[in-house]
């Protein structure tokens, strides 16, 4: 089959190339799925840099673990194993393989029942594509990490982004009051994303907007928690998603002692692909109450090219490459 080989970490561009490889063999629980489009995310291309150095550790320490990268995808199913029970050959089917080989930048991607969900009939491949790890992202951070219930005011911050913009529909499907926070731009676009206010950050700091959050969804930190920590109500929580290295870092050794010292509690959170969550951003999707927003679509040959285009930042909603 066709698919995108990583063997060495850096720039996307150069060390990433179109090849030919083995069809994945299935296992008794396995499925293979003929891949119709994948989408890029942040963690795309953390892999394929290899940065920060501790994601090595689960990736590769010295050379890319995995041949073929990618985390989302939609596709059609085409064959299971004997103990597959809840898809058959035929389907459409969407997920994040990220918790289990990776290998989405490919013609056939091999997944499990619990990293896929059926796609609904009214959503498109790549509208599917686009959604696991941004919808996933914004779900469990704000329903599991934030505890975010209905009438609470919550701040997104890279509102324009994949996650954000997933977070600002979810959010108000779940009966929050939204503040997006991106440039100028984006303003309208986040405002016809539901958002209640919108923030241009180039025109106003909102870690000026004391005690007014119950929750800050951080999915672009640009500065310390410490900077923003007063923007919170007195029992609020800031959850970060995104953001610098260093930042994360950071927020890791600093943010449980920050969090002993008043009601306020910092939290780090990372997506984690089910079937259950899968079938949920299924269900949004269908009663469109969540709808992705594709900036652009890359030819499979350019996929290197996508990987580049996202790390620049300043991604509105998500970019997917086709097969």
């Amino acid at each position: 089959m066709k698919a995108i080989i990583h063997k060495a970490y850096g720039n996307p561009t150069t060390v990433l190339h179109t090849g030919s490889i083995d069809t994945p063999s299935l296992g008794p629980a396995d499925i293979l799925i003929r891949v119709h489009a994948c989408s890029i995310g942040a963690g795309d291309w953390h892999v394929v840099r290899g940065t920060p150095f501790p994601l090595r550790f689960a990736f590769g320490l010295f050379r890319p673990k995995y041949t073929v990268p990618g985390n989302d995808f939609s596709g059609v199913v085409e064959k299971v194993g004997p103990n597959v029970t809840t898809v058959q050959p035929g389907d459409a089917v969407f997920g994040d393989v990220s918790l289990v080989g990776l290998g989405a930048f490919a013609e056939h991607v091999r997944a499990s029942e619990d990293v896929i969900s059926v796609k609904p009939e009214n959503v498109t491949f790549e509208e599917a594509a686009a959604s696991p790890g941004a919808g996933l992202a914004a779900l469990q951070g704000l329903r599991d990490t934030a505890g975010l219930r209905p009438g609470q005011h919550v701040l997104i911050n890279g509102a324009s982004g994949g996650v954000g913009s997933f977070a600002v529909q979810i959010a108000k499907h779940m009966g929050a009051r939204v503040t997006g926070v991106c440039s100028t731009r984006n303003v309208d676009f986040v405002t016809s994303l539901g958002a209640d206010d919108v923030i241009d950050y180039t025109r106003e700091d909102f870690g000026q907007n004391h005690g007014r959050y119950d929750v800050i969804f951080d999915a672009a930190a640009y500065r310390p928690f410490s900077q923003v920590w007063n923007s919170l109500t007195p029992n609020g929580t800031y959850v970060f998603v995104g953001g610098g290295d260093a930042l994360l870092m950071r927020t890791m050794l600093l943010g449980p002692l920050r969090s002993r010292k008043n009601g306020r509690s910092v939290k780090i959170f990372m997506a984690r692909a089910n079937a259950t969550d899968l079938q949920r951003i299924a269900e949004l999707l269908s009663i469109g109450a969540v709808k992705p927003y594709i900036e652009r679509v890359y030819p499979f040959d350019e996929t290197p090219q996508a990987i580049a285009f996202v790390e620049r930042g300043r991604t509105r909603g998500k970019i997917v490459v086709t097969i």
